[in-house]
């Protein structure tokens, strides 16, 4: 559900995010549980845990983008405003355009 709206936002579990899962739960795990991600004791990861966890993945990997910014850069990234609309849950395509360009500027492609 979008925190904003309240719309409810229903995702299809394809591709690699059901692969992602899939590899998830083939993981031994302390505690069988409805929820996803776990800690090593089995129990269900606080927020405050994933960011921790999220902040050093991202010092290892050497990137600078924030724990907030992935809602707009996964938008972003699928060059296809009409696509990008319904995960941003924006009632019209203005409002995307309008979030796109506030917080990206140009898409540029790779050379490659």
């Amino acid at each position: 559900m979008q925190n904003k709206t309240g719309a409810r936002l229903g995702i299809e579990v394809t591709g690699e995010l059901a692969a992602v899962i899939d590899r998830i739960n083939q993981r031994p795990r302390k505690a069988i549980s409805a929820f996803l991600i776990q800690d090593e004791n089995g129990q269900p990861l606080s927020q405050f845990a994933l960011r921790s966890r999220f902040d050093k993945a991202r010092e290892l990997a050497k990137v600078s983008f924030q724990f907030r910014d992935i809602r707009a850069k996964a938008a972003t990234d699928t060059g296809d405003l009409a696509h990008s609309q319904k995960p941003l849950a924006h009632k019209t395509r203005g409002m995307t355009e309008h979030y796109i360009k506030a917080r990206r500027g140009d898409l540029l492609r790779p050379l490659r």
